[in-house]
């Protein structure tokens, strides 16, 4: 039986994923989000170990710092995360061709 994904622990984990790979300290991270910069390291370190949960509002302003889709937080599994982040990168043209290629190969209605 296939279990269901822990969605709480998949944002904590991606959350210090990216934060690490921008090169940005759990402080810097709050600051830059719009945390009090007397609570930002801790709030995010409580966000990233899973002890407290970021509301939607705040978790799309730490998706704007890293300058991530909101939806690379909650991807199932590594290679969707991998698509999304690569996907949001092309530019516009490339993303109408490639969906309209994924579409093709998987007959989906346009």
């Amino acid at each position: 039986m296939k279990t269901k994904p822990n969605y709480h622990d998949i944002f904590c984990q991606r959350l210090k994923q990216v934060r690490l790979a921008k090169g940005l300290s759990q402080k810097q991270l709050g600051i830059n989000a719009g945390i009090d910069e007397f609570v930002a390291s801790p709030r995010i370190n409580r966000y990233e170990r899973g002890v407290h949960e970021a509301n939607t509002e705040t978790i799309q302003l730490l998706a704007n710092v890293l300058e991530v889709p909101l939806a690379y937080f909650y991807a199932a599994d590594d290679e969707l995360a991998e698509l999304i982040l690569t996907f949001q990168a092309l530019p516009p043209e490339e993303k109408t061709e490639i969906l309209t290629l994924v579409k093709s190969r998987t007959k989906q209605p346009r």
